[in-house]
């Protein structure tokens, strides 16, 4: 193992990391706010969007995150939209977090009990009432375990960013592979850079997921 090398590569993965925490965190934003609309939508019944909903669902999850991002940053391009490689990952990311965040949110909708809404309804509060104060904090606690899984499956998929020539940890290791042929040290760095991005979500899960069990969600 060369330590100088390794020393030498450090700021090179840490600006890496920084994109792709960057990119990653939007997308993931992206991610929960569309998968809550979309969870919205199904648990309304509402029959044109609830199909929309549905199509689009089955077709993100369906199909890799990478054909993805070629389709948004080669294809779009074809028809005169243009977006730049950074505004793709976060779009691909979102889109694809979205579809996985919408069955997450909307299973925890489907677990609560049913006789919660008949009780809020026949105090006489209105069906947006009665999800905004009582179904949906019970689904979003319910949910957690689904949604922190999630998010580590959405960061560690920023591994195909490289493809669309971003420079995130990926693409710098491959980069420096191929200019000083270092593969044992680059591909050290590379596995310590993704855990210090992911362990601490990892735990942070464990830890917000035995709060919730502890707190009587998911019993």
């Amino acid at each position: 193992m060369d330590w100088t090398a390794i020393k030498e590569y450090l700021p090179l993965y840490r600006e890496a990391l920084l994109l792709t925490m960057k990119i990653g965190w939007i997308g993931i934003l992206l991610a929960f706010l569309l998968g809550l609309l979309c969870a919205a939508i199904l648990h309304f019944h509402t029959p044109i969007l609830r199909g929309i909903v549905k199509i689009y669902i089955e077709l993100f999850r369906n199909t890799p995150l990478l054909v993805q991002l070629f389709f948004i940053y080669f294809g779009l391009p074809k028809i005169g939209v243009r977006i730049t490689a950074q505004t793709c990952g976060i779009l691909g990311l979102g889109l694809l977090g979205g579809a996985y965040m919408a069955e997450t949110f909307r299973s925890g909708l489907e677990s609560v009990e049913k006789i919660q809404t008949e009780s809020a309804l026949s105090l006489g509060m209105s069906p947006l009432q009665t999800f905004r104060y009582v179904i949906q904090p019970q689904a979003v606690a319910l949910s957690v375990p689904g949604f922190m899984a999630n998010v580590i499956f959405l960061l560690k998929e920023t591994s195909v960013f490289s493809a669309i020539s971003l420079m995130d940890l990926m693409f710098t290791a491959k980069d420096l592979i191929g200019l000083y042929y270092k593969t044992t040290e680059c591909l050290f760095l590379l596995v310590i850079f993704y855990l210090i991005m992911l362990l601490p979500v990892s735990l942070l899960g464990s830890v917000v997921e035995r709060r919730m069990r502890h707190a009587g969600f998911g019993d």
